[in-house]
């Protein structure tokens, strides 16, 4: 069983129900309610089912619902296992072929239809679209809020890191799973809200109306008079031979996994992309006692915070710059989850570019893998929006569905899609300018850096500061009880880098357990050689006083190795204080301790003969089984220039609408020698879920008190 069963920030669940359910005819166990995509991979499933036009396997990807590639039969329907609920008795079957329909077909008969009327209704249940009901329901507007997930939070539930940001107007210092459980407090005072969980929006319909599928069993519409688009943002993913191998997950696929359903998905990662999803990503591997080999990154510098970085170089992670994935290999016959098939990733290859982005020859590195991440950016979820605005509906986005940002933005963006919504509804409000201001510096990119002046220690306490590049962040100042810590006044906001003021350090610890960087330590001078140095600490902690470990510098330089003296947990936020001795000369240089040794990443370089002449002809579209190959010969042969018209080659005509492969097309037009500026856009279908017929027009309906109560459904 692939189940964490320790963490040391996430509480395990206590009193979870088992359940027995089958797996293509074999009984298989899991806890009832997780998703069924975490239940099989918990039992080192990796292929849940094959397509029909080449066998190939097809295993989870989003984790979202916004691919297919997880569908299996339940019960005979097919469905997304990412989205069913487990439960007793289940009936799941790989997909081998397509599904038959079934052979009765009991019709279909008219239910009432019912509607829940509300003022807004918020499309996200995320940090912006709670933040934005919030706000929209204490001004006494009714509010339904439809989110898809059991929990509400969006991503917020899946980040057991400290926010960067302002402590004051978005919770910065505090974890993402303690954010969302703060903003669904506040939404339970407010009795004019209304939530509907696990109840995906589906449709939005030219009079105000939308489609919910709520509780993924039953239907229902929701008039409104406006509407809120908070419905976040989808990963990003790119063109490599292998990228459709099993195993190669979005990195909130990995982190639903980890983090939310507490499976243990991997043992050996390699991540693609260096902003702070990928970062982020690398953290949570490691808090989940994974290893991490490595983070590729194409560009000549990280995409995320620097302070990010180094935490996560400081932890044994190795991040390389100006490389780029080549292939990922399924594993050798008799290796893989079933003898003889390649059903499985095994081995990651990956090479140095030059300035074109073009692999340079002898460079190539082989990683075993079993896992690899693609963090490659994020896209909006923006098509309900566009829909409804060219209804006329009067229609805000919020958060991610806005413009991409980190979830500090996004909560602050909520609160101002409120007020600025609130007012075109006739409500006499004034938006401060000191708000939108404020909402600026939080989705800044990173600005200057500078380095620090080396801090002898006394024998006071004194902070010390690894934080070297401007990012809206003042946690560490804002905690200090005696104002020993400031902002230095360059900017005049919280972009501001900390410093030591002068003042008394009372020892307290707090801006060590408070800083999202793990970028801050204590020092005193204890003799003319030793020194005490704090540091912060979150994995588990069950080594005994006197026990050795790595001490790092601010990029992961080895320093010294020193023993733990003595160690605390801060009771706000769990974050361990650890105590150590060292030299005084080092003291002020010691940033961190290593996590996983340096033997976690190594790499070698591939036989020349290892199937280096490969042609890359990767897979474009998922849903459909359409190699990169096919759609550059298609614009060839048919002059195209309308993304639309490959919808002829079946490009974008899959399960997810086009909304994975739209993001990779590009590269085949490019390849095709077609100009950029002469390709039009393709149309992409709303977000939707798929609902059988009889939860439309029969059953479903009756579910919510139409007159054909109890009326079956066709399936």
């Amino acid at each position: 069983m692939r189940r964490i069963s320790s963490h040391p920030v996430l509480k395990l669940p206590e009193g979870r129900k088992k359940v027995v359910f089958l797996f293509n005819g074999e009984p298989a166990e899991g806890y009832e309610g997780e998703a069924l995509s975490s239940a099989l991979v918990a039992l080192g499933k990796s292929s849940f089912s094959f397509h029909p036009k080449d066998g190939a396997p097809q295993g989870l990807f989003c984790a979202n619902g916004q691919c297919s590639q997880c569908t299996v039969l339940i019960d005979g329907i097919p469905k997304k296992s990412c989205l069913t609920a487990l439960v007793e008795g289940m009936d799941v079957r790989s997909l081998k072929g397509l599904a038959t329909l079934p052979e009765v077909d009991e019709g279909l008969r008219q239910a009432e239809r019912r509607a829940l009327h509300t003022d807004i209704l918020v499309i996200g249940g995320g940090p912006s679209g709670l933040s934005a009901a919030c706000e929209l329901g204490k001004m006494g507007f009714q509010v339904v809020v439809a989110d898809d997930k059991e929990r509400l939070g969006g991503k917020l539930v899946l980040q057991t890191h400290k926010f960067f940001g302002s402590e004051k107007d978005c919770y910065a210092g505090v974890r993402g799973i303690d954010i969302a459980l703060k903003l669904e407090e506040k939404l339970k005072k407010l009795p004019t809200v209304t939530v509907l969980r696990n109840s995906p929006v589906v449709a939005i319909f030219k009079d105000r109306k939308a489609g919910i599928y709520k509780d993924y069993s039953s239907y229902l519409l929701v008039e409104f008079t406006a509407l809120v688009v908070a419905s976040g943002a989808r990963e990003k993913t790119l063109l490599f031979p292998g990228n459709d191998l099993p195993g190669v997950f979005g990195a909130g696929a990995f982190q639903t996994l980890v983090n939310r359903d507490l499976v243990s998905a991997s043992k050996r990662i390699l991540i693609v992309g260096s902003g702070n999803v990928g970062l982020i990503a690398a953290y949570h591997a490691l808090q989940a006692g994974m290893r991490v080999v490595g983070i590729v990154e194409i560009m000549g510098k990280i995409n995320g915070y620097k302070v990010h970085a180094d935490k996560i170089r400081r932890m044994g992670v190795p991040i390389h710059l100006n490389t780029t994935i080549l292939r990922a290999e399924g594993c050798p016959p008799g290796q893989g989850e079933e003898a003889g098939t390649e059903n499985r990733l095994c081995r990651a290859l990956v090479a140095k570019v030059d300035d074109r982005f073009r692999p340079i020859p002898g460079t190539t590195l082989s990683y075993q893998v079993d896992t690899i991440l693609i963090a490659a950016g994020l896209a909006p979820c923006d098509e309900f929006l566009r829909q409804a605005r060219s209804y006329g509906i009067l229609a805000i986005a919020a958060g991610d569905a806005e413009e991409i940002a980190e979830a500090s933005s996004a909560m602050f963006g909520g609160k101002i899609a409120a007020l600025t919504l609130a007012r075109m509804l006739g409500k006499k409000l004034e938006l401060e300018a000191s708000w939108l201001s404020t909402r600026e510096v939080l989705k800044a990119r990173p600005g200057d850096s500078f380095s620090r002046s080396p801090l002898m220690p006394g024998s006071e306490w004194r902070p010390v500061f690894f934080c070297s590049e401007e990012i809206p962040c003042n946690p560490c100042a804002t905690v200090c009880p005696v104002s020993s810590i400031s902002l230095r006044p360059v900017r005049g906001t919280i972009m501001d880098l900390p410093y030591f003021s002068g003042a008394t350090c009372i020892g307290c610890f707090s801006c060590v357990a408070v800083c999202p960087g793990l970028a801050v330590s204590l020092v005193r001078k204890l003799s003319d050689t030793v020194a005490e140095l704090v540091l912060p600490w979150e994995f588990e902690a069950d080594f005994p006083d006197g026990h050795l470990m790595d001490l790092v510098g601010q990029e992961g330089e080895f320093i010294e190795t020193a023993p733990v003296v003595g160690r605390r947990r801060n009771p706000k936020n769990g974050t361990w204080l650890l105590h150590f001795t060292t030299s005084l000369e080092n003291a002020s240089r010691i940033a961190g301790v290593r996590v996983q040794p340096e033997e976690s990443n190594r790499a070698v370089a591939p036989d020349p003969a290892d199937r280096q002449g490969e042609v890359a002809d990767p897979i474009v579209c998922r849903c459909e089984r359409i190699r990169l190959s096919e759609i550059v010969a298609f614009i060839k042969d048919n002059q195209v220039r309308d993304i639309n018209q490959l919808k002829s080659l079946r490009v974008g005509m899959g399960a997810c609408g086009g909304k994975t492969c739209s993001q990779l097309l590009g590269k085949a037009f490019a390849l095709a020698g077609v100009d950029p500026s002469e390709v039009e856009a393709g149309s992409l279908r709303p977000l939707f879920m798929e609902i059988p017929m009889g939860e439309i027009v029969n059953e479903g309906l009756s579910k919510i008190g139409g007159k054909n109560a109890g009326a079956r459904g066709a399936p």
